[in-house]
């Protein structure tokens, strides 16, 4: 548990050295320095963002009043007392830390030999008598184990902490590692000794979810298991818990309301553009699995700092579910680790023949950009894998993520956009070209080779998350290109129409009320146009809306698709139509009560419908966002192929095997 503290202090100095958050103290603290990735920063940031302002706006609102104090439980080498006193935010407060006895003899050992710490506190010498081993006139510092209530107690009483005077409580990632009768007992004794106080809590919730199975693994494996979440899993849970324990007034966020509700818009924009970054998926998944919640009681006036200054779509209960939907492994015939990936894209070249390509993942136990691409064969029943060598590994396939393959014949496929790195340019286009075997029934029948190309089109294709889609305007076939987002743009919101036999781009009229810009939606073919649904907008906030561009005579209408209920927003799925209907597979959402399933939108009536996927015969969790999936209208299968990410610093999680759907029983026209 005491290594947990290290290493997020390492990260928020980290996040602080990349301009995220302004602490001069932290790295004064924490003596190991280690740059984190940009996931890490964002997750770290939006923590110091809640806590801080959390802390200032009870400062503020007990301004009034001639003294007030601060606990921190579990402060580990927190650097806020430093940051208050420096902001010359603590005229009239005394802020109390504790810690386990080691870290803070080491803490405060850290403050003595700093003349920069050691000066703002101005040591009073009263360290040293038991458990305080530091004393300063606002600042004491406390080695005692919290889950001993009662030694707890007395090291308080000692140290002078007033329980008459309006007190602000502060457990960041602290209770949970305790047992939650200990941890309850904590919270029933700050509401019942303190006449006037104020609760911050800052943890992790839904742990049951594909990314909170992965989340608890973590922890468990460094031996430091989170208790509290078995019994309080949501947030309405650990709502209850503190009514139950004695406060008044409770309010609680989960993070991805707090940074979209709490946080100026200007200060998002700000962190969104600190440095280059691709990973929505993760970062959204991370922020729904923590919170933040308030309580208070005895305060006047009531002490509310999470209100939001936006009003929300507030989530009303649980999504209603229409029904669900069996997932099982796929029946293969040999085991394959390159289909464990993310960001690859896989498409139908012909009848139950499916070619992957591109994507991260795991390769002969390496995680790396894949360069060879992947080939399914599904013969009698079973599917066969194979891996089809790069021979000559072309250095303009640069192992892209986020590209769009199109099949434009029997033996011939697009490539168009994708991306090495974030803070790269995007790629062009190329070929592929397959051999025209029929009747391939292994994998090594099967032989793709990549074709250069210079066309005429290629700025458009400087891009990734984007779509391209099969459309037909006075019986021509052309590629529609649209959005993504480019190594500038976090978001475009542009289109083209690219010939499909000079590959040069076309101009053909579109009316119609345009679509916001989006990335990481979805496009499919249907009536010789597009549909277009979700994706990530603007302020990297997922989209609900669906659009259909309509083949007219002169060119082309944008019309907008009326679902109802209101398609929930999401984006980083899939999906495929089927006889009327628009299938959507997976994402991601900000709905906290379950993760997207399939969702089935009747494009006749506009019936959206929604189905969870039952995963009791996986023994993995199923993540389904970055995934690829393939729909064989015969069988009403679907088959989902990869899928996962960077489960923010829980280490990297690739669905490992491909996974199949039967939708027959959805499909069947009532």
């Amino acid at each position: 548990v005491q290594g947990t503290g290290g290493s997020s202090a390492v990260s928020k100095c980290s996040a602080a050295a990349r301009g995220y958050i302004q602490d001069p103290f932290l790295p004064l603290l924490v003596g190991r320095r280690r740059r984190r990735a940009p996931l890490v920063h964002r997750g770290y940031y939006i923590r110091a963002r809640a806590v801080d302002h959390c802390v200032q706006d009870f400062l503020l609102k007990t301004q009034s009043h001639s003294r007030t104090q601060i606990l921190s439980l579990g402060a580990g080498f927190d650097s806020l007392y430093f940051r208050l006193k420096d902001m010359g935010l603590l005229h009239h407060t005394v802020v109390y830390e504790v810690d386990f006895p080691n870290v803070a003899c080491q803490k405060a050992n850290l403050i003595k030999r700093m003349k920069e710490l050691s000066a703002l506190v101005g040591d009073t010498g009263g360290e040293g008598l038991g458990v305080i081993t530091f004393s300063g006139e606002d600042y004491k510092l406390l080695g005692v184990d919290l889950s001993e209530l009662s030694e707890l107690e007395r090291a308080l009483e000692e140290a002078g902490l007033d329980n008459e005077i309006p007190t602000l409580f502060i457990a960041e990632v602290v209770l949970t590692y305790m047992q939650n009768s200990r941890s309850d007992a904590l919270i029933q004794w700050a509401a019942e000794h303190f006449s006037r106080a104020c609760f911050l809590l800052y943890e992790q919730i839904q742990p049951e979810d594909p990314f909170g199975r992965v989340m608890q693994q973590h922890f468990s494996q460094l031996n430091s298991a989170l208790h509290s979440l078995a019994q309080y899993p949501d947030c309405e849970a650990q709502q209850r818990r503190f009514f139950e324990k004695g406060w008044t007034e409770c309010s609680i966020m989960d993070m991805n309301e707090f940074f979209t509700c709490c946080t100026p818009e200007d200060e998002q924009q700000r962190v969104q553009a600190l440095e280059p970054f691709d990973e929505y998926e993760e970062w959204h998944l991370k922020c729904s699995h923590y919170f933040v919640l308030t309580a208070s009681k005895g305060m006047e006036p009531s002490w509310t700092p999470l209100l939001s200054n936006m009003t929300v779509p507030h989530h009303d209960g649980p999504v209603r579910m229409a029904g669900s939907i069996n997932a099982a492994v796929c029946a293969m015939q040999s085991e394959i680790s390159g289909l464990r990936r993310y960001g690859h894209r896989s498409l139908l070249i012909k009848p139950n023949v499916i070619l992957t390509t591109g994507g991260f993942g795991e390769e002969d136990g390496q995680h790396c950009r894949m360069r060879n691409f992947h080939v399914l064969i599904k013969h009698s029943g079973y599917w066969k894998a194979g891996c089809v060598k790069n021979e000559n590994p072309d250095k303009r396939w640069g192992e892209r993520l986020y590209h769009t393959v199109s099949c434009l014949s029997n033996s011939l496929a697009l490539v168009v956009g994708g991306r090495t790195s974030p803070s790269s340019a995007g790629l062009g286009m190329l070929w592929l070209k397959f051999s025209k075997t029929c009747n391939a029934s292994d994998p090594d029948d099967i032989e793709v080779e990549l074709v250069s190309l210079q066309p005429a089109a290629e700025p458009a294709a400087l891009r990734w998350r984007h779509s391209t889609t099969e459309v037909i305007f006075k019986g021509e076939k052309y590629l529609f290109l649209y959005g993504g987002r480019s190594a500038m743009e976090p978001v475009l919101g542009d289109w083209y129409f690219l010939h499909t036999q000079e590959l040069s781009c076309t101009v053909i009229p579109v009316e119609g009320p345009v679509p916001e810009s989006r990335h990481s939606h979805s496009a499919c073919s249907w009536k010789g146009g597009v549909l277009i649904a979700g994706g990530l907008g603007a302020a990297e906030q997922p989209l609900g809306s669906v659009f259909f561009l309509k083949e007219l005579e002169h060119g082309f209408q944008w019309q907008i698709v009326e679902t109802h209920p209101l398609l929930i927003p999401r984006y980083s799925h899939t999906a495929h139509v089927h006889d009327g209907k628009l299938l959507l597979v997976g994402g991601v959402w900000f709905h906290p009560s379950s993760v997207p399933g399939i969702t089935v939108i009747d494009l006749m009536t506009g019936l959206c419908l929604e189905y969870t996927i039952n995963v009791e015969h996986l023994e993995w969790p199923l993540m389904l966002h970055n995934h690829s999936s393939v729909f064989l209208p015969n069988e009403k299968e679907l088959l989902i192929i990869g899928g996962g990410g960077n489960c923010f610093s829980f280490g990297t999680h690739l669905n490992p095997e491909p996974v199949s759907l039967s939708l027959s029983n959805i499909l069947t026209s009532h």
